[in-house]
């Protein structure tokens, strides 16, 4: 006869197999040669396979995700090394490629032996689909934000408003290069004038800026340099390494002149 211990385990195996059944996720089990020995519901209907078409058969073949099979497989590393894992992967369902977050765990015996892995799966095609979003929306404002406008013949001016980051900064210069390379000008005007502060970050980020633009044969001018800015640069013991106006116009002059152009005024016809 069993004893109530026994018995008290088998109702407590049957609970947890109903629990998992249950859950709306997939929640698969192997053994060491990643043969399936359990999939729930969730994971079934996800392949599109019966129990008795999934049972035994290695998960490598039947989820097909860009893992399998490899040295990056979440399962193989929490059953080698024997901790748990996580990762983000691709699985096949038909022709379309669904995007997961998985987590593999050490299936272990009641003597803490390791005879396989646990493995339970989330779709997170919202998710992407939303971070796409949220990355489109990012671009089109660094877009809006960094316009080079071609200001006179030659003369291309980048007006920067906002804090300078890193990816912006990348930005930015991609903007600056490309429209060199479009219009073959000459001068570019940096307006920092709406940039808020101006730290070594910052500072460093120009001048990778001004030098890219020296490469490509241009020369570079940094408008809108308040005295506050002047003063932390100063400060901090930055070399920018480049001509500096106060303002916009002092800076078209300097564009003028380096391009060895003349403005004049001219009068009307019948002043004197």
């Amino acid at each position: 006869m069993s004893t109530e211990k026994e018995k008290n385990g088998k109702m407590g195996f049957i609970l947890a197999e109903q629990v998992l059944e249950q859950l709306p996720t997939p929640v698969m089990a192997v053994n060491t040669e990643f043969q399936i020995i359990f999939l729930n519901a969730a994971g079934r209907n996800f392949l599109g396979r019966s129990w008795e078409e999934l049972r035994g058969k290695n998960c490598y073949d039947m989820f097909k995700s860009l893992h399998c099979n490899t040295p990056d497989c979440c399962m193989k590393k929490a059953i080698e090394e024997g901790r748990s894992q996580f990762a983000r992967n691709e699985v096949s369902s038909g022709e379309n490629r669904i995007p997961i977050e998985y987590y593999a765990a050490p299936l272990k015996d009641d003597e803490g032996n390791i005879i396989g892995g646990l493995e339970y799966i989330l779709d997170i095609t919202e998710r992407v689909r939303h971070e796409e979003r949220l990355m489109e929306q990012a671009r089109t404002i660094r877009e809006i934000s960094t316009p080079a406008i071609q200001l006179w013949d030659g003369i291309v001016i980048l007006p920067v408003v906002g804090i300078i980051d890193s990816v912006r900064a990348q930005h930015m210069m991609d903007v600056m290069l490309t429209r060199i390379a479009e219009t073959a000008c000459k001068v570019i005007i940096l307006d920092i004038q709406g940039v808020p502060a101006v730290d070594t970050a910052v500072a460093n980020h120009l001048i990778k800026i001004v030098k890219a633009t020296r490469l490509m044969g241009s020369h570079a001018v940094i408008s809108g340099i308040s005295p506050a800015v002047a003063q932390t640069i100063v400060t901090l013991g930055i070399d920018i390494g480049v001509k500096s106006t106060a303002t916009l116009r002092d800076a078209l002059a300097e564009a003028f002149e380096i391009m060895h152009c003349e403005v004049r005024q001219i009068r009307p016809a019948g002043r004197s």
